[in-house]
């Protein structure tokens, strides 16, 4: 997830107090919160006084006098960087403090009162489910209201979840983002201001075993159903004329445990397909379209006469991988901070093991990068969980006491080590992690940080790679 502080903003205080600095923070380039220094500072006492010093990143300290220009640039670079490294620690990153904090700001700074309201969140064949929430409900809050109105068990919660998507001209669904547990759902779709944004429901994991725990309660079967006639009609599930053949007749039946059976045979069946975009894979600036699932990245591309050809990469044999975002600097070459910024450009990066000699890394250029890496590791971490024993079920962060805990299992997946990147032709660019993390949207050109291990997503199922595997 790309979380920021882009810029800085001077407001007037209360009843005409004095004028103070606003940090902007921003998920995927959209404000999330406007939020001041003392906040922040209040959010870190309060992480120390749960975790203690020692878990805390730095943060940056007071000062006694007026900030300079330079001084307000530097203080939000070292608060951006605090907020990367709070977040992506498995400890403060998923506390309730950390999360509320994140909550309580966007309502804040959206000024949203709360209320009741009807929310409206789509099926994935379009059908419309309203249920009614709380406008300062959490994603948590929302999905379980979703799953009472449609009668789906408490258990197979944890196999859906709710995305922000964009609904295209032609019907189709671009994927946002996964909504995350620090937001709020209402706020976060209603304050985008546009009828285009929509709050989908789709299940979650990657791994079609997990099919059989959803097909034997009706309402999952129903939603695996519904979600997968869909993706064949938008031709996301390849199938020739004989399997749709095959395919329609079992519809016709209604006979929808066959149907999916047979679905799981397909390529392509349970991948979340991604808009078209620009790999520098087999050549440099190819068109391609990009889909994830059953623990790959598969990249399709248009031959000259038509011939489609595939591209899969095995996120078992990626050994690390990296979202960067630039932006060009406006005409002069120089920018002042929180001015003169374009439009943001997203590029995921990956090593991959091409042979059992030969790294290379393959870069693909999209505004869905993010979504892209999070998908990455949300497969790494399936693979994980399978691998120590543990259960899908297990993975949803459920409420105990009243807060919000990591379960045992999902504890067990830390996160990888990072890995330093050999590609010192990129030190002009802002590395990020894919996970929720925190970048500097620095213009080309311009002095950045130096590459460290920490810019750069290490891959733990890397290590599982035997010779059968190449």
């Amino acid at each position: 997830m790309h979380f920021s502080i882009p810029e800085t903003e001077s407001r007037s205080g209360d009843s005409g107090g004095s004028a103070y600095v606003a940090y902007n923070i921003h998920v995927n380039g959209v404000l999330h919160c406007r939020v001041r220094y003392s906040q922040l500072l209040g959010l870190h006492e309060q992480l120390r006084k749960e975790y203690g010093a020692n878990v805390l990143p730095a943060f940056p300290p007071k000062k006694l006098f007026s900030l300079t220009p330079a001084e307000v640039e530097q203080r939000r670079e070292q608060l951006e960087k605090y907020m990367q490294a709070v977040r992506q620690d498995p400890l403060l990153g998923s506390s309730e403090t950390f999360n509320s904090f994140l909550r309580r700001a966007q309502q804040e700074t959206q000024q949203v009162p709360t209320e009741e309201v009807s929310l409206e969140v789509l099926l994935s064949n379009g059908q419309k489910v309203l249920v009614n929430v709380l406008t300062s409900d959490q994603t948590e809050d929302v999905l379980e209201a979703v799953a009472a109105k449609l009668d789906l068990p408490d258990d197979l919660i944890g196999y859906f979840s709710l995305f922000l998507v964009r609904e295209k001209e032609d019907g189709t669904f671009s994927f946002v983002r996964k909504l995350q547990e620090f937001e709020l759902p209402y706020v976060s779709v209603t304050s985008l201001r546009s009828q285009e944004y929509k709050i989908v429901l789709r299940k979650s994991y990657w791994d079609s075993a997990y099919d059989d725990d959803v097909m034997e309660n009706r309402v999952g079967l129903n939603l695996l159903y519904a979600q997968t006639v869909s993706d064949i009609e938008r031709g996301w599930i390849l199938v020739t004329k004989e399997q749709h053949r095959q395919l329609k007749s079992l519809q016709e039946k209604v006979s929808k445990k066959e149907f999916l059976r047979l679905a799981q045979t397909l390529r392509h069946y349970g991948y979340l397909r991604f808009d078209a975009c620009v790999a520098d894979f087999p050549e440099k600036d190819c068109p391609v379209v990009v889909s994830a699932g059953n623990s790959e990245l598969s990249l399709q591309l248009r031959l000259p006469g038509q011939q489609l050809r595939e591209g899969s990469f095995r996120v078992t044999r990626m050994r690390c991988w990296r979202v960067t975002s630039s932006v060009p600097l406006p005409s002069g070459g120089t920018s002042s901070p929180g001015r003169g910024r374009g439009e943001v450009r997203l590029e995921l990066a990956f090593e991959y093991l091409m042979s059992k000699d030969r790294l290379q890394w393959v870069t693909i250029t999209s505004p869905q990068a993010i979504m892209m890496s999070i998908c990455l590791q949300s497969m790494v971490d399936e693979l994980m969980v399978k691998k120590s024993g543990g259960s899908i079920r297990k993975m949803l962060r459920r409420r105990v006491g009243g807060t919000l805990r990591r379960s045992d299992s999902q504890q067990a997946v830390k996160s990888p080590p990072l890995l330093e990147s050999p590609d010192a032709s990129r030190e002009s660019m802002v590395k990020l992690s894919s996970k929720l993390s925190a970048v500097s949207l620095r213009g080309i050109g311009s002095p950045s940080t130096d590459a460290s291990a920490s810019d750069v997503h290490g891959n733990f199922a890397f290590e599982g790679i035997g010779d059968e595997d190449l």
